[in-house]
């Protein structure tokens, strides 16, 4: 009976109202179909075809845009440009991480199945085909027709060797060799009762035993070595050797031997159901001889208490074990009985073994009834379980052993621990075991039915009998099983049925949410009996962990011949080999007949395995990849015709570029989805090179005598294997460019209909291009390593640095294929390798130009003459060559250099200029900078960069570092020459001795140099090196251009500059720094541009060649002012800092703002010394802002006296405190204010340049008068009671300015100048006439005369005094002393006034 599985979801247009998307073959008829691209307006004539669809043969490569995405691992988001071998190794990666998603066997084999697709023996789509058939020799069937008692045979298939036991002799022969010889063992007593090949223990045998016979016979059982060694022709021989290990069995007569990979032996006997272990040693020790019986599983009790069954239901058969396998990956042992009782035990080291799990025929007949909902004829009490196979841990976790029932059905097993709901649990051991999946035989005849919607059903047919009754089977992984199955009519004749996953199909089906454990399987006839059945190859694995195992299209590539079984019979050994896809898809299309045929096996294979799967298999055909469908003619031979119709269906059924939706955005090229057909190269491609992309280059080790060996880690044959497939691929590509999509050029771009089209094609021409250069990569990159390992590496690897040989131990085929950082050191380990021919002799041309032809990347011209040029300069440093030779040889090697400078890599600049120093040839180190910089940066774009001041983020900042690097090496080029020139003398017999000459020599290169970025860099460096002597020394206008630019940015450049002005007697220019540099925004404190400002003015002073007077007049005067206002800032300061009035807090803002900059004087007035009362600074910055408002200065003067009073009144304050204080004991007394005004007068005086506006003497004088008068500063207080007029005086104000003030105030009698007051007036009057009068008598010219007015005044003064005699002058003279002093003046005056008469004329008065 067949029952429906569950349906999966109806596809679009399987329900009723749901409308489905048309076919794209069909596409004009869908009125909603979404376009990419516009159509192309139709003509009557022919035309390409529209973008995305189909031409060729009609049939067009995409299917579901999910699959497309997903073979292609291109997400939908606009990528970021990236170079061609980027691209390409992304592509590859996606590839191979998707073959290394393929599902592990649990996810798909989890249900019932019946889902076989059974082809015939001749079909081109049969799964396994029988390749050879090997007769039983002659001589081996002549000692087995002289058998007495028994006779085996079997199979050492991975020796490629068959053996023969005939009563108590054992024979092995080569089954491949066509007249092999017998490698006999004869030296056995009794009949032989089983045989089989084991591993080895480690460290107990020879190493050159690489397996143990262990024999067993009716009385003991004892172990052979085998020698097995790899002969030149391909073939194994082997060797045996005797161990002299056998043990006595005592009455147990081996029949099932099994062996752990550890070495562990495991047997059982015939007559009961143990499981016994030969142990076995190197040596006897105590009471223990080398070998040793172990019974894991008798009880003592059962010799005497028979089982519960016996009891009940009298004695049954007696069970025994008909065969034991072993999981090493799991540590466990499995059993078979012949009841079908299947036991699981766990092997734990050294030698237990401890039985976990027993599962009876009871049990898995009750596991099947809970998966089965109906009862299946083949799965009930009447079935016998007659084989069992282990699924390793890295096939899959958790399925763990597949039973095979007579009625051929397949049950899968799984086992669960403890560990598994524990943590921490140290108990792996499984414990329990349940049915996972129920493979039934293939049906007898397929019965689909539709379902209501129209969808169709698949059914599991539990009925089928094809495989009945299966007497022996075997799986191997990841799947392959072989089934021998024997029928009633010829019961000595097995039929073979063979099957495998489809790992194409799982894989599409998992991409399109319908993964089912597809198989497909064939029939092969072997014509009689099977006795041993073997995996000649090894064993499968696609990955070493279960995610990916399976995935036998990954790996179709890697070993041609794929997997090979041998199935011994009693007429010879039948060989049959597991067929690729490609090996598929090659017959396939060689046995179709014309277009119409193609198109429908090309469908076929697309809905079986999709497109990108077909099309990739259809590439490999292209490039001779698969079989040639004729018998005795190896693989890679394919015939033309199928090679042309896999040609064709690569070139037509490619598919096209896709654009996503853009959602407004424009179309760009990083958008593009590349076809089908790119997907299949990519594909192709990184299965080609799977083994190589991430396994390291080499491998180090250690010889016999402890010396260090480097190893190749993928074998060379391999290496060349992929290069040549690499090639072929290549050749077909470059043989049909012109029909290939993406590789045609502008070709392509004259197709598009649109602009999105042509974006579209130059995306996909693109992609295309990047695994081209990919494998250009990879056939260089191949080629290289075989040279490589063609030199001695040991001696390349000792020439290394530690930094590269870390690298190249690290170094993976990826990075040399598509880094940078690979090719670099490539590029390293030629030089190596050149470098080392050198010194053994050989030419640098033979050998560099072999290395080029090989691996152009690696080598290329520019790096032939990177070698010449290391080669002349080589032979310079040979010590015995004359210096004219030597140095004609360093020249040449220049010239050399200089010719690839563009290429130059910085470890060859580095070592050129290494040597060159070593050699003393400075000049040419230097210039071979010179010129690597220059071709680093031929646009001079650095320069630019500088002029436009190095903004930050700007792409020309790397050129300028790159050229810095260059320019660094001539630095320490320039140390060592000056070090060595300080050791030696420069004139030796008033000749220059050769270090000065090399000396001359460079500096010329560095002085005659037009590279203006490497005179600033050097003249940079000399000051960071404190050089700045050197610099000023400099001759050349770059040195001017250097430090005017720097001058701006710095304070230390800008005084440099001004002493390079100075050196060279352009004073104006330095006043015109140092005058910027003052106004500039530089942290210079006020003291420092007062500095400054004092140095402008001195130099702007100094006539200077060149300079017009007018324009030293102009800079004079700026800087004058600018000094003058930096005077009035800094005194604000200094008063300000001290100025109890101010709060701390402020303290730090006044600072900043003062202690720096020029501030402008109305802000130094409004801010500062009007608002803090500091008049003297405000009458200064009058002076200096031409401030002419009389009645504010007055009033400013007026104030400041008035303020200068009442502080000195303060301090005097203060001190008497302190003096009472102290008991009167004396101190330092504080001025009197007179004193303090008479300096703040003559400072203001002295400052304002006796400016008449700021020292109005008509004003100031009476103002200072009054105050004197008025404040008892007289002698009173010990002052000279005439001290305001002498003030005056001093300060060089006229007699004459100070009599006329004098008299104005005698004669206004103002206040405090009115009666009695007048005296002290007149005292200042008659002391001011007196110094005149002294100053007219010391000038000595007889000239010298007073005007009328001034004895006008003196009479005034002693009338009125004659007649207030008596009038008291508090502070002044005594007023008697007072009158005579009048007196004398007067007669004085007198004497010296110009006489009306003296002068008239003659007849006049």
């Amino acid at each position: 009976m067949a029952f429906p599985q569950t349906p999966s979801h109806a596809l679009p247009g399987a329900f009723l109202h749901t409308p489905a998307v048309a076919s794209r073959l069909n596409s004009q008829q869908d009125p909603v179909r979404r376009r990419l691209f516009r159509d192309n307006p139709t003509s009557s004539g022919g035309q390409a075809p529209r973008f995305g669809q189909d031409h060729g043969l009609g049939l067009d490569a995409p299917t579901s845009l999910a699959e497309e995405q997903a073979a292609r691992g291109l997400p939908i988001q606009n990528m970021p440009p990236q170079p061609p071998l980027t691209k390409a190794a992304t592509y590859i990666n996606t590839a191979l991480n998707r073959d290394a998603e393929y599902p592990q066997l649990d996810s798909y084999c989890r249900q019932m199945s019946s889902d076989y697709d059974l082809t015939r023996n001749d079909s081109a789509w049969a799964p396994f085909q029988k390749t050879n058939m090997y007769p039983i020799p002659q001589n081996v069937l002549e000692q087995y027709n002289r058998a007495e008692v028994s006779t085996m045979m079997g199979l050492f298939a991975e020796l490629n060797h068959a053996w023969v036991t005939i009563d108590n002799c054992l024979y092995l022969w080569d089954y491949t060799h066509p007249n092999p010889e017998l490698i006999g063992y004869e030296d056995s007593p009794h009949s032989i009762t089983a045989v089989k090949l084991v591993p080895p223990k480690p460290d107990v045998f020879n190493k050159v035993i690489t397996h143990i016979l262990v024999v067993a016979t009716t009385s003991e059982m004892f172990l052979l070595g085998v020698a097995a060694r790899d002969a030149p022709s391909g073939a194994k021989t082997i060797e045996l050797y005797g161990t002299k290990m056998s043990q006595p069995l005592k009455g147990t007569e081996a029949r099932v031997i099994a062996g752990s990979t550890n070495g562990r032996i495991f047997f059982s006997g015939q007559s009961d159901n143990d499981i016994y272990e030969l142990k076995y040693q190197q040596e006897e020790k105590w009471f223990q001889g080398r070998t040793d019986k172990i019974n894991h599983t008798y009880r003592p009790w059962t010799a005497t208490v028979p089982y519960p069954s016996q009891i009940f239901w009298g004695k049954t058969a007696t069970e025994y074990i008909v065969d034991i396998v072993v999981d090493d990956s799991r540590n466990l042992l499995y059993s078979l009985s012949n009841s079908s009782t299947v036991r699981t035990y766990h092997m734990e080291p050294p030698n237990r073994l401890t039985k976990v799990i027993e599962k009876t025929k009871d049990d898995f007949l009750r596991d099947i009834a809970h998966v089965l909902s109906v009862v299946s004829p083949l799965l009930n009490e009447r079935m016998d379980i007659v084989s069992i196979s282990p699924i390793t841990a890295t096939e899959d976790f958790k399925v763990h052993l597949m039973a095979l029932t007579n009625t051929g059905c397949r049950l899968f097993m799984s086992a669960t621990s403890a560990a598994s709901y524990m943590l921490n649990s140290s108990n792996q051991a499984p414990q329990s075991m349940q049915l996972q999946s129920i493979k039934f035989p293939p049906s007898d005849q397929r019965r689909p039915r539709a379902d209501p919607f129209g969808g169709p059903v698949e059914y599991t047919d539990i009925q089928a009998r094809s495989l009945e009754t299966s007497r022996r089977g075997i799986r191997f992984a990841p799947g392959y099983f072989l089934d021998f199955i024997t029928k009633t009519d010829q019961p000595n004749v097995d039929l073979l049925f063979m099957s495998a996953p489809d790992s194409g199909r799982i894989n599409h089906g998992r991409q399109n949410q319908n993964m089912r454990f597809y198989e497909h399987a064939n029939w092969i006839e072997i014509g009689s009996r099977a006795e041993d059945v073997g995996l000649v190859t090894k064993p499968f694995a696609a990955t070493g962990q279960p995610q990916g195992f399976g995935n036998e299209l990954a790996v179709q590539f890697d070993d041609p011949n794929g997997s090979e079984f041998a199935i011994l019979t009693n007429t010879g050994i039948h060989l049959v080999r597991r067929r690729r896809l490609v090996d598929i898809f090659a017959s396939a299309i060689r046995s179709v007949a014309g277009d119409e045929g193609l198109k429908a096996e090309v469908t076929r294979f697309r809905n079986a395995y999709g497109n990108v799967e077909t099309i990739t298999a259809a590439l490999a055909v292209a490039c001779r990849q698969g079989e040639n469908g004729r018998a005795g003619i190896g693989r890679g031979a394919i015939d033309q015709g199928t090679q042309d119709r896999a040609k064709q269906v690569f070139i037509n059924f490619g598919g096209h570029p896709r654009l996503p939706d853009q959602d407004g955005q424009p179309a760009t090229i990083e958008m593009v989805q590349p076809s089908t057909r790119h997907a299949a190269l990519t594909l192709y491609i990184s299965r080609l090179v799977r083994k190589l992309w991430k396994s390291r280059v080499i491998g180090l080790g250690t010889d016999a005598g402890g010396a260090l060996t480097i190893m190749s880690v993928v074998s060379t044959g391999k290496l060349r294997d992929v290069q040549g497939s690499v090639e072929s691929l290549r050749n077909f590509l470059d043989a049909n460019r012109a029909f290939i999509q993406g590789l045609s050029g502008p070709a392509d771009l004259r197709r598009a209909g649109s602009k999105q089209e042509e974006v579209g094609f130059q995306g996909e021409h693109q992609a295309m291009r990047a695994l081209e250069t990919l494998m250009t990569g990879i056939t260089e990159g191949i080629s290289f390593v075989t040279t490589l390992f063609e030199e001695r590496v040991t001696d390349i690897f000792a020439r290394l640095d530690d930094t590269a040989r870390q690298q190249l131990r690290d170094l993976t085929y990826e990075q040399l294929f598509s880094q940078d950082s690979g090719k670099e050191l490539a590029k390293v380990l030629v030089k190596a390798i050149v470098n080392r021919n050198i010194e053994n002799g050989s030419n640098v041309e033979t050998v560099a130009d072999a290395l080029r032809r090989k691996c152009g990347s690696f080598c290329s011209p520019d790096d032939v003459v990177v070698f010449k040029a290391q080669e002349q300069l080589k032979k310079a440093s040979d010590p015995s060559l004359n210096p004219n030779t030597s140095r004609t040889l360093l020249h040449e090697s220049l010239r050399l250099f200089e010719k690839v400078a563009k290429n130059l890599t910085q470890a060859n600049l580095e070592s050129a200029v290494d040597q060159y120093v070593g050699l003393r040839y400075y000049a040419g180190a230097i210039q071979l900078c010179l010129v690597v910089a220059n071709e680093k940066d031929r646009g001079n774009a650095a320069l630019s960069w500088v002029n436009d001041g190095k903004p930050v983020g700007d792409p020309r900042a790397k050129l300028f570092d790159d050229r810095r690097i260059c320019y660094g090496l001539i630095h320490l080029v320039l140390q060592d020459l000056d070090a060595a020139s300080s050791r030696e003398p420069e004139m030796v017999d008033g000749k220059p001795t050769l270090i000065a000459t090399k000396r001359a020599e460079a500096y010329d290169v560095v002085s005659t140099s037009s590279d203006e970025v490497f005179h600033f860099d050097l003249y940079e460096w000399y000051i960071q090196q404190g050089w700045t002597d050197r610099l000023l020394n400099i001759d050349s206008p770059h040195v001017t251009t250097f430090l005017r630019r720097l001058a701006s940015k710095d304070v230390e450049h800008a005084d440099l500059l001004c002493r390079f002005y100075t050196m060279r007697k352009r004073y104006f220019d330095a006043a015109k720094v140092q005058a910027g540099l003052v106004q500039s925004d530089f942290p210079i404190s006020i003291k420092d541009r007062l500095t400054l400002l004092s140095k402008a003015k001195t130099n702007a002073s100094v006539m200077t060649t060149g300079v017009s007077r007018q324009e030293q007049q102009l800079l004079n005067h700026e800087v004058t002012e600018l000094l003058e206002v930096a005077h009035i800032q800094d005194d604000l300061l200094e008063r300000l800092k001290v100025d109890a009035r101010i709060p701390p807090e402020r303290q730090p803002e006044i600072r900043q703002a003062l202690d720096g900059k020029i501030q402008p004087l109305s802000e130094l007035f409004n801010g500062y010394a009007d608002q803090a009362g500091y008049y003297d600074l405000c009458l200064l910055i009058y002076h200096v802002a031409d401030f002419r408002n009389s009645t504010t200065i007055a009033q400013t003067w007026s104030s400041l006296i008035e303020q200068t009073h009442e502080n000195v009144a303060e301090q005097w304050a203060a001190y008497n405190a302190e003096h009472r204080g102290r008991g009167g004991q004396d101190g330092e007394s504080p001025p009197q204010p007179y004193e303090v005004l008479i300096g703040q007068i003559q400072e203001i005086c002295h400052r304002s340049s006796n400016d008449s506006f700021i020292f109005p003497v008509p004003t100031l004088l009476p103002e200072i008068c009054r105050y004197a008068f008025e404040n008892a500063q007289d002698s009173r207080n010990g002052a000279n009671v005439n001290w305001p007029v002498a003030i005056f005086l001093g300060l060089g104000v006229s007699y004459d300015l100070v009599v006329r003030v004098l008299e104005g105030i005698f004669d206004a009698q103002e206040v405090p100048f009115r009666g009695a007051g007048r005296v002290r007036v007149v005292e200042w009057i008659t002391f001011a006439a007196g110094q005149w009068i002294r100053d007219l008598g010391r000038s000595g010219r007889p000239e010298a005369r007073l005007d009328p007015w001034v004895s006008d005044l003196i009479s005034g003064c002693d009338t009125w005094l004659s007649a207030n005699i008596r009038s008291n002058n508090e502070g002044g003279a005594d007023i008697k002393d007072l009158a005579r002093s009048v007196k004398e003046t007067r007669r004085a005056v007198e004497g010296l006034i110009v006489s009306p008469i003296a002068n008239r004329s003659m007849g006049f008065y």
